[in-house]
């Protein structure tokens, strides 16, 4: 009988993005294998592109029983990929021979799976995450994502694109994130924007519908000469995955989509200051990075426009 195994990661975007090669590490241990996903609804277009998850329960656990999932069967391992309250009630929930989990368990998420300690060679936070896949028999020499964007999705995209006036190649370009730290200054994406354009590169910018995210977008347009496309709240989960996989590059801080764009292997340029790139960069394009531990308002524009274009001719 094939193997049955359960991945509780229920948020949010980029922590999602970066735990799916332990999918694909299940699967290469156990090719044979049934992998589900318990998600939080929100993030669940990135799970549903991906080729090594057979099966998903969007969920939000709380203290009430009544909002945790209904898991059918026996599992062979439950895997808290999170660490924290709301994923250890699924891993609680479920009824597994072996339950494991991420190293950095809080919230007393403990009480319910044992720690897997990461191997001494694995700094990137998406290594540590395969290393609990191995601990149970998964295999991986490198990480795979093994995201494809859905044809419907790809068709929606290019839609959007044409209504938003795109006519060639583009670069993808997030101004948010969770932590206003973590935000390049508005100013040094509209002089890049600029230079992109010198260059007959045009820029599309994402993000998601909150306030913050719009005026985010909004600072950035009017801090750049040649507007960029607008796309900030107006696609999927699902649709950024189409979106990116169309893209010539992407541009943000430490956030969500920068770990979309790794994912997909399109070049992806991440800014930082507050967090070390060495562990929760773009994985596999750390070479692309730029880091400044004074600020992120250090790292200059010209520079960061001279690696995009570098990387859009590789």
């Amino acid at each position: 009988m094939a193997e049955r195994f359960l991945i509780s990661r229920l948020s949010s975007l980029g922590d999602v993005i970066c735990t799916l090669p332990v999918a694909a590490a299940l699967k290469a241990g156990f090719p044979d294998s049934h992998v589900t996903w318990a998600v939080d609804p929100r993030f669940a277009g990135i799970v549903d592109c991906c080729q090594n998850v057979d099966e998903i329960v969007r969920c939000q656990p709380k203290f009430d029983r009544k909002t945790w999932p209904t898991l059918e069967g026996e599992y062979d391992a439950a895997l808290d990929m999170q660490g924290l309250l709301k994923s250890a009630l699924v891993v609680r929930a479920a009824k597994a021979k072996v339950k494991v989990g991420y190293h950095w368990q809080r919230e007393g998420a403990w009480l319910f799976s044992s720690r897997v300690i990461p191997d001494p060679t694995s700094i990137h936070v998406v290594d540590q995450y395969v290393d609990v896949a191995r601990a149970i028999g998964g295999k991986a020499d490198f990480a795979e994502f093994s995201l494809i964007p859905k044809d419907e999705d790809l068709a929606n995209v290019k839609t959007k694109l044409t209504e938003a006036g795109v006519q060639g190649a583009f670069v993808v370009m997030n101004g948010g994130a969770g932590w206003v730290t973590k935000r390049w200054p508005p100013s040094h994406f509209g002089n890049l924007i600029d230079s992109l354009a010198e260059a007959g590169v045009e820029t599309v910018l994402i993000g998601g519908k909150a306030e913050d995210d719009l005026n985010v977008a909004k600072a950035i347009a009017e801090a750049s000469q040649r507007k960029p496309k607008d796309l900030v709240g107006k696609t999927s989960v699902r649709e950024l995955v189409a979106l990116f996989s169309l893209a010539k590059a992407h541009v943000g801080g430490d956030t969500g989509s920068s770990h979309l764009a790794a994912a997909l292997t399109i070049p992806a340029i991440g800014l930082y200051s507050i967090t070390k790139p060495v562990r929760s960069c773009p994985y596999g394009q750390i070479d692309r990075c730029h880091f400044d531990s004074r600020g992120l308002s250090y790292i200059d524009p010209s520079a960061v426009a001279e690696t995009v274009l570098a990387a859009i001719k590789s």
